[in-house]
């Protein structure tokens, strides 16, 4: 009897922390929209994104712009703010997800081949020039 009754208490106590995260989950979503201003860019539930151009709180609708549509919905359709994520394209990472060194303008501008023939052209350049050096002593 003592087990059942300390399961029925665990469960009567889990049921109240639920009901109350819940409670608290509902009231920042409607502090949120509440406090929602034209400008501020939002994902609805549907996943379209947009920026907000215009809230009625009367009616509790909001108009939000995406790419130049405007669209109409009802204040809770909107799910919560919209933030873009970082983007790294896969050139700017070496294969283990480090960051790559900036490069130089200098550096950037010269492709791989013209360089490896260029100090190539300096080596045998120098070579030449050593020999020059040797003949006229």
């Amino acid at each position: 009897m003592l087990p059942l009754l300390i399961i029925v208490v665990v469960m009567m106590v889990m049921m109240w922390f639920q009901s109350r995260k819940s409670k608290q989950q509902q009231q920042e979503r409607k502090d949120f929209r509440a406090n929602l201003q034209p400008g501020t860019e939002v994902i609805t539930i549907g996943r379209v994104i947009g920026k907000v151009v215009s809230v009625d709180t009367e009616y509790e609708e909001i108009v939000i712009d995406s790419e130049g549509s405007k669209m109409r919905f009802a204040l809770d359709a909107i799910a919560r703010e919209y933030v873009r994520p970082a983007f790294i394209h896969d050139d700017e990472v070496d294969e283990n997800g480090n960051p790559l060194p900036e490069q130089s303008d200098d550096q950037a501008q010269v492709p791989v081949d013209e360089a490896e023939d260029v100090n190539a052209g300096d080596s045998s350049q120098n070579a030449s020039d050593s020999e020059h050096d040797e003949k006229t002593k």
